[in-house]
């Protein structure tokens, strides 16, 4: 499955007046300009309550969100919130909980490209939860919204990602990724002879790459303490209101999610990976 441009353009027939010459063209210009056949999203919810336990001793004085990605000057939120503008966005709500003053000083402290607002989850709600608090939010609630886990790290155009979410009507779209396997694989033939050694092989399944795009609905749906993955999707899928979207090949995603893919990141970020938007 690959992204789609856009929305499918609505052909003429070829006895309808559109296709009957350019002077009724002319003559008969439309009164209004047509309709948009999507509504732009331009606002974002950012999940960035969690504890971070995996990514310790950065964690122990700062949100996972605020840990930099070395190399780059620059914490992980810091990076999502510049992806976020350059696909358009223009309002995000933080859904803060670990070390929640922290995150709050380090936004009221930098320049930032967009306007951003906080919530603190007085208790745990579950991503769910968290999901349903932050929605409340949001500056437009009768538009569609993006959300994003606050340890994500990727470059890729949301707004074709929208446009599929759009054109298959779907309440919600989660965005696919094809993780390599952290591990060597070993390929044998049937007689068990051992064929190959493959280094970080790709997965053969597809992972909720933690990126979604919501219709203005989908708030109402969600649990208000618990995990939507577990409630709200498979609901959904089983109404076929649920899409899934495979990232493009070649595109960067990474999850920061312990010591090891803050090191794999720089990695990769010297080899010119993760930096540059699509």
């Amino acid at each position: 499955m690959t992204a789609d441009s856009g929305p499918t353009a609505d052909l003429a027939s070829p006895n309808s007046p559109q296709s009957q010459g350019s002077s009724l063209a002319r003559t008969a210009p439309q009164s209004h300009p047509p309709r948009p056949t999507s509504t732009p999203v331009t606002q974002a919810v950012i999940l960035a309550g969690g504890q971070g336990s995996r990514l310790r001793p950065y964690t122990d004085d700062r949100p996972k969100p605020l840990v930099e990605i070395p190399g780059t000057g620059t914490p992980i939120l810091g990076h999502q919130l510049a992806w976020l503008t350059a696909e358009g966005v223009t309002d995000v709500v933080v859904s803060c909980g670990h070390l929640a003053d922290v995150l709050e000083e380090w936004l009221a402290t930098t320049d930032l490209p967009l306007r951003v607002r906080t919530v603190v989850e007085a208790e745990p709600l579950g991503r769910g939860g968290g999901l349903k608090y932050a929605a409340k939010a949001l500056p437009r609630p009768d538009e569609p919204w993006y959300a994003t886990n606050g340890d994500i790290w990727t470059r890729f155009s949301l707004r074709e990602m929208a446009a599929f979410h759009h054109e298959r009507d779907a309440v919600a779209t989660l965005a696919l990724a094809r993780p390599r396997i952290p591990w060597g694989a070993v390929e044998t033939d049937q007689f068990g002879n051992v064929l190959d050694f493959i280094e970080a092989p790709p997965s053969p399944f597809l992972i909720n790459a933690g990126l979604y795009v919501f219709s203005p609905e989908f708030a109402e749906l969600l649990p208000d303490v618990g995990d939507h993955e577990r409630t709200t999707f498979p609901q959904l899928a089983r109404s076929k209101r649920l899409a899934g979207y495979q990232l493009p090949q070649g595109v960067y995603w990474r999850a920061i999610d312990t010591a090891k893919d803050l090191t794999e990141a720089a990695k990769e970020l010297a080899a010119g990976a993760g930096h540059t938007p699509r």
